[in-house]
């Protein structure tokens, strides 16, 4: 993601992490009769400490398949609210014997919902997941205390190493929903369409999910809007649309394994342009938005130009594009940032050459290779960033030491190095420290180690966790490998020193 903000205070992250319960736990089913299994809940969350209510346990999602019927808001003054409803259809296996489980759905009404075909009852119960005479139900958990679960209770329970089906129909009134930062994020309403960027957990706004990046799957997509409007979502399309009655809808097909964050279906007035092919023959679909500026316009175009150029260098550096398609989708609303939506990046108002290397880099680090936590996210945006100075580096516009040192020598004040972007904490995620000391981090990494050895490590851990997530100590384990160099110590200073590093690493 291209978003940078301003670090939060100890104070206002502790604040959060209170509201969002860390520590608190589900309630434990009773064993069943002797020498039969015992069924319990699957978890109310993932285990990250960041967002602790965000993804959940007991289970592995294969596939979701998405079913959206959408209607954007009726021309200015009318209120700027969207009309939406939808069928998730979600394979899962079992990963332990559940007795209930958990998926992530934020501001939408659940009005009927399927476990193995047999129909579970809508319900209100005082504690969620409290047991109802032994019946499959479903229940909706929607608070400010940022607790949004559907809590799903199947009769007869689920073994584990089984596979099920969930079907979800639901639907409501779209907005502009807001993450822990107050930013835009999710099913982001705009007057001709739809913006969805749903970093870190905006995915539960448009669908059901289990929203966090250690559940990967894939997906398919069926898309309706208003005639003349166009649905643009992940992977390639997967038939023409169909346009009846008004309406058109449009299928795309990601069978790439993704994490929920990077899903897509924006809506708008674009044009969709004609499928080229980059040098290695990855499909490029562009999806420009026919109302830019001309001066928008011509900076988008002419940047777009370069993604071509752009995968064949990191190609080189970084080893094959890791999905079955790229290109872009530029939107003339704004979210105020980029993001790196798996296989089609979503702009805001125009791309910029910078900031569409950065997101091409991300489809690497962060899209094929996730952060196992969101502490880990330095391993995305620094990778990101360094990339783009790879990349000005190629267009002979400024080398990569050029722009470490430039990092490096800049007066900064004491709390931009008292920082840890091992550990930026939920409210600073975004911070700039994240991505530039990020990416500092990895041109020093390269000092250290050398060449061979940096770009052996770069392409080894896409190749170790692609389809998977990596922590910081994954990455510490590959460069130790490769390099045959300890480096708890420059990883320990790098990523959670609280002072500016030494010059050991600024060469001339």
């Amino acid at each position: 993601m291209k978003r940078l903000r301003t670090t939060m205070t100890a104070a206002g992250i502790a604040a959060l992490v209170a509201i969002s319960g860390v520590g608190a736990s589900s309630a434990i089913a009773a064993p069943g009769k002797p020498g039969q299994p015992r069924y319990t809940p699957g978890a109310e969350g993932a285990g990250d400490a960041y967002f602790p209510y965000s993804g959940n346990g007991g289970y592995d999602v294969v596939h979701y398949d998405l079913d959206v019927d959408y209607t954007p808001p009726a021309a200015s003054p009318a209120p700027l609210e969207g009309q939406f409803s939808g069928v998730a259809t979600i394979d899962i296996v079992a990963t332990q014997d559940l007795d209930r489980f958990n998926l992530d759905l934020r501001g939408m009404t659940v009005s009927a919902l399927t476990v193995g075909g047999k129909k579970a009852t809508g319900i209100a119960v005082p504690e969620p997941g409290a047991e109802v005479d032994g019946a499959a139900y479903w229940q909706v958990q929607d608070d400010d205390a940022r607790i949004w679960e559907l809590v799903v209770q199947p009769r007869p329970k689920i073994k584990a190493g089984q596979s099920f089906q969930v079907v979800v129909e639901y639907g409501g009134t779209t907005v502009r929903p807001t993450d822990v930062e107050g930013a835009l994020y999710g099913w982001v309403t705009t007057r001709d369409g739809a913006m969805v960027v749903s970093e870190p957990d905006g995915s539960m706004t448009w669908y059901p999910v289990s929203d966090h990046q250690t559940d990967k799957a894939g997906y398919s997509f069926e898309i309706t809007v208003p005639e003349g409007k166009v649905a643009v979502a992940n992977g390639l399309p997967s038939q023409d649309p169909v346009t009846a009655n008004g309406l058109t809808t449009w299928f795309w097909d990601a069978p790439d394994e993704q994490a929920s964050y990077l899903t897509t279906a924006s809506v708008g007035d674009f044009d969709l342009r004609d499928t080229y092919y980059s040098s290695s023959g990855v499909p490029i679909i562009d999806a420009v938005d026919t109302k830019l500026s001309s001066s928008r316009m011509a900076t988008t175009n002419a940047s777009l130009g370069h993604q071509v150029a752009m995968i064949d260098l990191f190609e080189e550096l970084f080893g094959p594009y890791p999905f079955n398609s790229y290109g872009a989708i530029v939107d003339n609303d704004s979210v105020g940032y980029a993001l790196e939506t798996q296989t089609r990046p979503v702009y805001s108002s125009s791309a910029s050459e910078g900031t569409v290397a950065h997101e091409l880099a991300h489809q690497w680090f962060g899209n094929a290779v996730s952060p196992h936590r969101w502490a880990d996210i330095w391993l995305n945006e620094g990778w990101a960033t360094y990339a783009t100075w790879m990349w000005n580096e190629e267009r002979g516009i400024r080398s990569a030491q050029a722009s470490y040192n430039s990092w490096y020598n800049t007066t900064r004040a004491d709390s931009y190095w008292s920082f840890q972007i091992g550990d930026p904490g939920p409210l600073g995620l975004f911070a700039t420290q994240v991505y530039n000391r990020g990416a500092a981090t990895l041109h020093a990494l390269r000092v250290q180690v050398g060449d061979e050895a940096f770009f052996e490590g770069a392409k080894l851990w896409v190749e170790r966790y692609d389809d998977s997530t990596g922590s910081a100590a994954d990455f510490e384990e590959i460069f130790e490998e490769v390099s045959g160099q300890d480096l708890d110590e420059f990883f320990e200073i790098w990523l959670y020193g609280q002072e500016k590093p030494p010059a050991t690493w600024t060469l001339p």
